[in-house]
């Protein structure tokens, strides 16, 4: 018989069939086994009955322990009973391996699970995550292209650095020094001279020293650039995909949210309801009026502030026109108030909070080295990036996506280490 998925089988709803899997879990009996069988589809109950199958067939049943490797033929059927509805009735059965006991049992410590997650991919949790995940990007491919946006790709080995040198990956660079891709930026602003409107997704590396539930020091970042784009238009672009991607998770990915116990409801409001733009000076005064929080004018929101504003609200919000001193040296000053820059955050409600970060580009070349050198960085290590501005230089805006916070959000996960395959953080690089 020619093998089909457990989704498949499901489906089917009845008669013969074969499957092919891993133990998820077992229990026997001198008469009876119960054992469910996940693939990459779902879980499915097998019972083998003693008197229905042959010896050596028992005897390979009663060896079977977690994670072994089946191939099963036998008879579905409905079956309310059953952890997903229907159950196998098998005839066949072969073991392609039996596993060692394996290591992960219930109440297993977070630490434990990230040392081992290269098994630990292997839960339902993680399944459901990934699947979640692969819509996810697929979702910002798919928004962008139908844009006709340009997909192009940079270098993960840069000269300079671009979001702070504080958080910057040095490297040996066959004898020189170079730097591990903090954004794609800088050679996505040369790009769109070229292509107009250009978007990637790719590894993107901060050697931030936290140990927070929401930081990564590699992770994906999902960017585009946008010539003659203003603010305004691209902030609103950032509100599309956003609600783009989970209406794309909604669609294909249901089962996987009821699993996590997501709030489907709450995911359906973020994708009708209309995302408020308010500015930084907005944002203080709602911490002042609403949550009794002073803050002083020019210092950064932190995350307890951030949480505050989208909880006001109940739905992302975007906050635009922060403290130019607090801002990378290639956000443009407001014309109107020179203290405030031309950008923008995205911040999730729950908690999640920023998600997006972005900004109009800077077309003054002197304003930028004056701003690199206060940081104390050499201007000459720019001249490349500076030349974009002396040859056609038109407005352009860009902006990047979290790829994990989003997934975290979605999922409505507790640590972003779980909504990517194999972490690294401060103080983890393996498995």
């Amino acid at each position: 018989m020619n093998f089909i998925t457990i989704k498949e089988a499901m489906k089917k709803g009845k008669g013969k069939i074969a499957l092919r899997g891993w133990v998820y879990r077992e229990r026997k009996s001198n008469a009876f086994a119960f054992i469910i069988i996940r693939d990459n589809t779902d879980i499915l109950q097998c019972v083998i009955e003693k008197k229905n199958v042959s010896s050596s067939i028992w005897k390979d049943t009663k060896k079977l322990s977690i994670e072994s490797s089946v191939e099963l033929e036998g008879t579905i059927k409905e079956d309310k009973r059953a952890p997903t509805g229907y159950e196998l009735h098998v005839s066949k059965l072969n073991v392609v391996q039996f596993a060692e006991r394996f290591p992960i049992v219930k109440d297993q410590s977070p630490e434990f699970l990230l040392d081992n997650r290269h098994l630990w991919i292997r839960s339902r949790k993680m399944i459901a995550v990934m699947k979640i995940r692969s819509t996810v990007l697929n979702a910002i491919h798919e928004f962008f292209r139908k844009k006709e946006y340009v997909e192009f790709t940079p270098p993960i080995f840069q000269p300079t650095q671009s979001e702070g040198g504080s958080t910057v990956f040095e490297v040996d660079y066959f004898g020189e020094k170079t730097y591990l891709s903090q954004t794609w930026q800088f050679y996505a602003e040369a790009a769109v001279f070229a292509l107009g409107k250009v978007y990637d997704v790719s590894p993107t590396f901060r050697a931030e020293k936290s140990k927070t539930s929401r930081h990564l020091t590699e992770f994906l970042m999902a960017e585009m650039e946008a010539a003659w784009m203003d603010l305004k238009e691209l902030t609103e672009t950032a509100k599309q995909e956003i609600k783009f991607i989970i209406s794309e998770v909604l669609k294909n990915n249901k089962k996987e949210l009821l699993f996590l116990k997501r709030d489907v409801k709450l995911l359906e409001k973020y994708v009708k309801k209309k995302y408020p733009t308010i500015t930084y000076d907005e944002a203080l005064k709602i911490l002042k009026k609403e949550y009794k929080i002073n803050i002083k004018w020019g210092k950064d929101l932190r995350t307890i502030e951030e949480e505050k504003i989208t909880n006001h609200f109940g739905l992302p919000v975007v906050v635009t026109h922060y403290p130019t001193e607090a801002m990378a040296f290639y956000k443009p000053p407001e014309p109107k108030n020179p203290k405030t820059a031309r950008c923008f955050d995205m911040l999730a409600p729950e908690g999640y909070v920023e998600i997006i970060g972005g900004s109009e580009r800077s077309l003054d070349v002197d304003y930028m080295k004056k701003r690199l050198k206060s940081m104390k960085e050499n201007p000459k290590n720019y001249e490349w990036y500076f030349d974009l501005r002396k040859y056609g230089s038109v407005p352009h805006s860009g902006y990047g996506v979290g790829v994990e916070r989003v997934v975290a959000w979605i999922c409505g996960l507790e640590n972003i280490k779980d909504a990517i395959p194999f972490p690294r953080t401060m103080l983890r690089k393996s498995p």
